[in-house]
């Protein structure tokens, strides 16, 4: 344990040290400002198959962005060469780059004061273990599915990951930021089949500790989840209540995320434009983006641009509050950015993005909720997500489900679609789980809606 931190204490003050030369070589060379952002990344994917390894990748990934700023010009380039010519290539290119850019006096980089949070998101444990221990992981979970019900026939998909990333970002302000972090997760996709019929199912299981993963839970969800729907036929055209599990109220909220983004504001692309004080959603809605989420997947203590994280809260009681910020859009405004300049990789700089964005929950069970419904339809899985229309908020989308009758789920549906507008669909939620469950960085309790429209037969 003692060695494994003094190599990670040693690699982090290698790759601070280029940093900083690399900054203090773009101001020599001119730059007003200069940023250094260094990424250095592993991920480990294994899929198994009927108990054998069908695929198993490692990746590495390591590069430094340079980003530089003078009168308000921006030059940006990148590297993976970290010797003193390469760092003497990718300076020069960003400060080419920068005399050829429009001016705008809101790009500026941030100088922090405040200190970051302490945040527990490595864990040795997702290095320490074997291989053939995570290649256990997946195999189990296709043993556990088979044998929970004979009708699951075909695994699409059972596989394992993790991931390891070090971060370090120095500028010309004084900031000098350093942190390593973890992941894994755990995924199972099936078919199961009865006479002609075939439905699929699917489960996961992500976050940041290795101890944390459950493959025997994995596996007889995925199962369930596809075996519960065998026989699934439409229902009539009608109104009726819609209960949205979290996976599926997650998928609704991925339709939010853009419109609170400051820059989509800023832009005139969001439905939330103008609307700051107003009454967007049910009472019982409340929307957070929480970069420093204990157990978050994508916690941090602070952001691409070296902002600390933050919680922000975005809708409170259904109330709009605020938008995302980045460095950037956040000097337009003349306010703080909210810590979500957020960097896909080295080879970009930071846009304007969410961290762990959720629902908060409420304080009844989904049993509950579901129990309150006379009838209406327990909605477990949509179609065509990709066609709803982030800036109207408006979907069209092929759903399936249980039927909800007296308070009890009955039969499996579907064909029926169900179309609206994301904000009349959050104005309508009249109950909100106490389930909050993350699918990656994003997360929602069980909903319901009061009303919607369902087409069927």
């Amino acid at each position: 344990m003692l060695k494994e931190r003094s190599w990670v204490f040693a690699l982090s003050n290698k790759y601070l040290t280029i940093a900083q030369n690399a900054v203090q070589k773009a101001t020599s060379g001119g730059a007003a400002m200069a940023e250094a952002f260094l990424l250095s990344s592993k991920e480990l994917s294994i899929e198994t198959r009927d108990g054998e390894v069908e695929t198993m990748k490692l990746a590495e990934d390591r590069g430094m962005g340079i980003r530089v700023i003078t009168d308000g010009r921006v030059g940006f380039a990148y590297t993976t060469d970290f010797s003193s010519g390469g760092v003497d290539q990718v300076v020069h290119q960003a400060l080419a780059n920068g005399a050829n850019t429009e001016p705008d006096t809101h790009y500026t980089l941030p100088q922090i004061t405040d200190k970051y949070p302490q945040l527990d998101i490595y864990d040795p444990a997702i290095r320490g273990a074997s291989v053939e221990n995570k290649i256990k992981m997946a195999v189990e979970m296709e043993k556990v599915a088979k044998a929970h019900d004979n009708r699951v026939k075909i695994i699409e998909s059972s596989s394992y990951q993790d991931g390891e990333m070090e971060v370090s970002i120095v500028n010309s302000l004084g900031m000098q930021a350093h942190y390593q972090g973890t992941y894994c997760g755990i995924y199972l996709s099936l078919v199961a089949g009865e006479g002609e019929d075939s439905q699929t199912g699917f489960a996961m299981k992500y976050g940041l500790k290795y101890a944390d993963l459950e493959p025997i839970m994995v596996g007889k969800k995925a199962a369930e989840r596809a075996v519960r729907m065998l026989g699934a036929k439409p229902v009539k055209t009608q109104r009726a209540a819609v209960v949205l599990d979290p996976y599926i109220a997650t998928n609704f909220l991925g339709l939010l995320s853009p419109a609170l983004s400051g820059e989509a504001v800023q832009k005139g692309r969001s439905l939330f434009g103008g609307k700051v004080g107003q009454q967007v959603a049910g009472e019982l809605v409340s929307v957070v983006d929480d970069g420093r989420l204990k157990g978050g997947i994508a916690s941090a203590p602070f952001d691409g641009e070296g902002v600390p994280t933050s919680e922000t809260v975005l809708i409170e009681q259904g109330q709009l509050k605020g938008f995302l910020h980045n460095t950037y859009t956040a000097a337009k405004e003349g306010i703080r950015s909210t810590g979500n300049g957020v960097r896909g990789s080295f080879k970009s700089t930071p846009e304007v993005g969410t961290t762990n964005f959720f629902i908060r929950p409420g304080q009844v069970s989904a049993d509950q909720i579901i129990q309150e419904v006379k009838n209406g339809l327990y909605v477990t899985e949509v179609m065509g997500m990709h066609t709803a229309n982030p800036i109207s908020g408006d979907f069209s989308l092929g759903a399936a489900g249980i039927w909800i009758e007296n308070g009890a789920l009955t039969k499996p549906v579907r064909g029926v679609a169900i179309a609206g507008n994301i904000m009349e669909l959050l104005g309508s939620v009249d109950a909100v789980g106490n389930d909050l469950e993350f699918f990656g960085g994003k997360g929602s309790p069980t909903l319901r809606v009061a009303s919607m429209s369902l087409s069927g037969s």
